[in-house]
């Protein structure tokens, strides 16, 4: 059962799908934009890259990150941190940036994150999704209405992510994640996903049952919520 609630965009490709997104996020700073959720990641490198070469204003908008590795600090290559400023912070002037500190006690920081996306209600949320449909790293059988906290990675996640490390043994084994319930509480989302291994989990996101089994498939009980997807990852729905 398809929920009507989810606009489906089908591109050519990953370059067409960044272009979308992006005049996507224009559209809601023309419209007020004040706070905006950001992923990482390779899906969304082509709507970072749209996004680094167009004239948008980000001076007034609040940046906050889905999640973080734990162990590694900001300036560590393959940390989320120096992802988002190499692909955007560093191009680009916000009002605030925010990224888990991947260093910080774990007690601390998941109250300080918390706190906030609760003083900053997030008006766009951008989302990749995993091939076992987890969004950030809220794996299946995370909690509908969890926040930030920190998880365990599964295999599957740790495998995908293991290109960007020299060996597998240097993948962080936790992160922190906003939960699935912060996700939920933006006003706008917008998904995006590109090729065939994602094709299951959109097809799940979007037609399957409502289960914490399927952490992308919460998205079903949004308001409002656009998939721009491309053909491959289109092709089971």
């Amino acid at each position: 059962m398809s929920s009507n609630n989810i606009e489906v965009i089908v591109v050519k490709n990953a370059q067409e799908g960044g272009k979308k997104a992006a005049e996507l996020v224009a559209n809601e700073l023309e419209k007020g934009l004040k706070v905006i959720g950001l992923p990482t990641g390779g899906t969304p490198e082509t709507m970072y890259a749209e996004l680094r070469d167009s004239d948008l204003d980000f001076s007034d908008v609040v940046a906050i990150n889905l999640d973080e590795y734990i162990g590694l600090g900001a300036d560590h290559p393959q940390s989320y941190a120096y992802f988002m400023n190499e692909q955007l912070f560093n191009h680009k002037s916000f009002k605030e940036t925010h990224v888990p500190a991947g260093l910080a006690d774990e007690e601390e920081e998941t109250a300080r994150y918390n706190k906030v996306i609760e003083d900053n209600p997030i008006d766009l949320q951008i989302l990749g999704i995993g091939t076992n449909a987890h969004l950030g790293f809220n794996e299946p059988g995370s909690d509908f209405d969890g926040l930030t906290r920190k998880v365990d990675l599964v295999e599957s996640t740790i495998e995908s992510n293991k290109i960007y490390f020299d060996s597998v043994d240097d993948v962080p084994r936790t992160a922190y994640s906003m939960g699935l319930g912060s996700i939920m509480g933006a006003k706008k989302v917008l998904l995006l996903a590109y090729g065939e291994n994602k094709a299951d989990a959109i097809a799940n996101a979007i037609n399957g049952d409502i289960t914490e089994d399927v952490p992308a498939s919460i998205l079903q009980k949004h308001d409002d919520v656009v998939f721009i997807i491309d053909e491959a990852a289109a092709s089971k729905l």
